[in-house]
């Protein structure tokens, strides 16, 4: 039976166009690309220019899924969610910046802070809305500018995220039609808090002791992070496939978070998913936190991946800790 839906009318990607491969990170630190590539499957990342923010990114991400939704008669916008780790600044949001920028008047706009998750609730958050009947069009964006927030002799981080944006538009319709988002599930553990963050600016370290000079990049304890990756990505998979009503093998493609290559592959081991129709972006990116699964939908879009009525399941675990999971089916698509 047809219900109410979010469904997905536009897609846009933006990333710098400043490429930084691995063997200029391995002149500045102990690492080779052999190592990287081993370890993360990342060949080169994108990093945004001396001036650029995020939502400098964001901005073009979201001017080409629109010009993408407008190629399929799209209306106006009248919600801007944009989900990032990497604000331009701690406060007002980012998000109401966007918007403007993109003449989408005064529309509500808000971020979504959920680590790597953050598209994922962002998503969730947008599609809760239309059902409800807030709002009839969104403006989804995912937007990261981390390479500032990576310090430079950490190899663990410092080799493994880069910066851009992907930006999905939202109709009001139903469960029936291609495009729509037929559930979401999402989860968080907030007593693992400590395994991944950016310390400072937060008011805790601000009211408890001095800025220490390393509170301002980003740690993560990677080895604790890819075990409860894995899990909580393939138990929120299975909860959000059981909810649309779906067999694992009934899924086309699997869109997980593009972390790391080895926990994408641990990952369809755990769901019993061939590799074949994992979407694998990651060696041209890195890890783009928020932007990262519709940075790879549009990759896999272009390549012309998807067909008609294809059924997509998107997956994330990031800091928080939190994780999420999403259950959509492929739309008819003009890339920007």
């Amino acid at each position: 039976m047809s219900r109410p839906a979010a469904v997905l009318t536009g897609l846009g990607a933006y990333v710098p166009p400043r490429t930084v491969p691995n063997e200029e990170l391995s002149r500045r630190m102990d690492t080779s690309d052999e190592w990287i590539v081993q370890r993360t499957g990342i060949s080169q990342r994108h990093w945004a220019d001396p001036g650029v923010a995020t939502s400098d990114l964001a901005v073009e991400a979201g001017h080409r899924a629109l010009k993408s939704a407008v190629s399929g008669g799209f209306g106006d916008i009248d919600m801007v969610v944009v989900a990032t780790t990497t604000p331009d600044q701690q406060c007002p949001a980012t998000a109401p910046d966007v918007a403007a920028r993109l003449d989408l008047g005064t529309v509500a706009a808000l971020d979504v802070a959920a680590g790597c998750t953050g598209f994922v609730y962002a998503l969730a958050t947008a599609s809760a809305a239309l059902v409800a009947g807030y709002a009839e069009r969104a403006l989804v964006v995912g937007a990261e500018t981390f390479h500032p927030f990576l310090n430079p002799a950490d190899r663990g981080t410092a080799v493994i995220f880069g910066d851009g944006a992907g930006a999905v538009t939202l109709r009001r319709g139903t469960s029936d039609e291609a495009g729509a988002v037929q559930t979401v599930d999402l989860g968080s553990d907030g007593t693992l808090k400590d395994l991944v963050g950016i310390p400072g600016n937060g008011s805790r370290p601000r009211s408890t002791r001095p800025m220490q000079p390393d509170d301002q990049y980003l740690y993560m304890h990677g080895k604790e992070i890819f075990a409860h990756a894995v899990n909580r990505m393939a138990q929120s998979s299975s909860a959000v496939l059981a909810k649309a009503g779906w067999d694992v093998d009934e899924v086309d493609h699997v869109v997980g978070h593009q972390a790391n290559l080895r926990i994408l592959h641990a990952l369809a081991r755990e769901l019993g998913v061939d590799r074949e129709r994992l979407v694998c972006h990651i060696d041209q990116v890195g890890n783009t936190s928020a932007a990262s699964i519709p940075l790879a939908l549009a990759d896999a879009a272009a390549k012309g991946h998807f067909q008609l009525h294809d059924r997509l399941l998107l997956t994330a675990f990031g800091a928080g800790l939190a994780w999420g999971s999403a259950a959509i089916t492929w739309p008819e698509i003009t890339l920007a």
